[in-house]
């Protein structure tokens, strides 16, 4: 089982990212994926996750500004990140989760900064 995070980077403010997550060796469609954040000195938190029948929860703090998406066939899941600021400075985590352990992914940098 994999989960590999690609497209992160460094953005000005107000600026935008993708981030992509493809799975392998699970049953990628079966699962609810999420994307975590986790910065320096802070907790592992929660950006937004979607559900099998693609039903999508966000954070507070980005609720408007990202939003989340998969696509089954290509075992993939995406977190378009828009109008990023400071605070969104962060390592992205994706996550499968259903039955069993959950997957994590490496993760990827998100540096917001002008």
């Amino acid at each position: 089982v994999q989960l590999v995070e690609s497209g992160g980077g460094l953005v000005q403010p107000g600026g935008s990212l993708r981030l992509s997550c493809a799975g392998s060796g699970i049953i990628f469609s079966g699962y609810t994926m999420h994307w975590f954040r986790q910065a320096p000195g802070k907790e592992r938190e929660l950006v937004a996750f979607i559900t099998t029948g693609g039903r999508t929860h966000y954070a507070d703090s980005v609720k408007g500004r990202f939003t989340i998406s998969r696509d089954n066939a290509k075992n993939t899941v995406y977190l378009q990140m828009n109008d990023l600021k400071p605070d969104d400075k962060a390592v992205y985590y994706c996550a499968a989760i259903g039955a069993g352990p959950a997957k994590w992914g490496q993760g990827t940098q998100v540096t917001v900064s002008s």
